[in-house]
């Protein structure tokens, strides 16, 4: 049985084509930006058999063209690593494309093998500065950096992903570090830039949360396209989403 939040129709936004996207409950960062900051708690959602995932699965299928296929998002996938290994094996057995959405900082045998059956890894880095990633998630980010090398090593694709922050993830020092840390990871295929919204403030308020970064104002298309180009120094494709 997975804990699962929630599941999108029709996703263009979690990886390549229309995508199915399972959005985990449970996850052991505390972003302080986090838009969906009810996938946190392991104690709300509910449970979902591999079945009747597979199921739902096969009858989008129509929808998936040569590219889509399912995304495993959340909350943080990796936390349920052993509880997806049988939803991906037999998803793979299909000839469903595979993707998972992480922040990258649990590795365990469970997680080794169910990369195995994935094709593609959405890696969430939140801020390059050790110090700054603490802050702005309560976690360091070591994991996260050696969870990239580990999936250079093993040849998995990579799709980067960074929320550009005013104040917080947008110095340019930072920015040219990421990049120079991502360059020569050849599995690397594309850094997508996200912009800071405030579009969960509403669930923090239903929650009865303070919402931390309520001050942090929206990135300008100046700050967007700044960071589009310094990583562009490094990475062949950058994308504002």
């Amino acid at each position: 049985m997975i804990h699962i939040h929630s599941i999108e129709s029709l996703g263009t936004y979690d990886g390549p084509g229309v995508r199915m996207v399972i959005f985990v409950q449970g996850c052991n960062f505390r972003c302080l930006y986090c838009a969906n900051p009810d996938t946190i708690s392991g104690n709300e959602g509910e449970w979902q058999s591999v079945e009747d995932i597979l199921k739902l699965a096969r009858s989008q299928r129509p929808f998936f063209g040569k590219k889509g296929g399912i995304t495993v998002s959340g909350g943080e996938p990796l936390l349920q690593a052993a509880e997806l290994i049988p939803l991906f094996k037999a998803l793979k057995e299909e000839g469903f494309h595979t993707c998972i959405d992480t922040n990258g900082s649990v590795m365990n045998p469970a997680v080794e093998e169910l990369l195995t059956y994935t094709d593609l890894v959405l890696l969430d880095i939140k801020q390059f500065d050790n110090t700054l990633h603490q802050q702005l998630t309560g976690q360091s980010n070591n994991r996260t950096l050696e969870m990239a090398n580990y999936l250079y090593e093993h040849n998995i694709p990579v799709w980067a992903r960074y929320v550009l922050v005013p104040g917080y993830t947008d110095n340019a020092e930072h920015l040219h570090a990421l990049g120079r840390f991502l360059q020569p990871l050849a599995n690397v295929q594309k850094l997508e830039i996200q912009p800071y919204h405030k579009l969960g403030v509403h669930k923090y308020e239903a929650l009865g949360w303070t919402y931390q970064l309520d001050t942090a104002p929206q990135n300008t298309p100046e700050q967007l396209e700044q960071a589009k180009t310094i990583f562009g120094e490094y990475i062949l494709e950058v994308v504002v989403n």
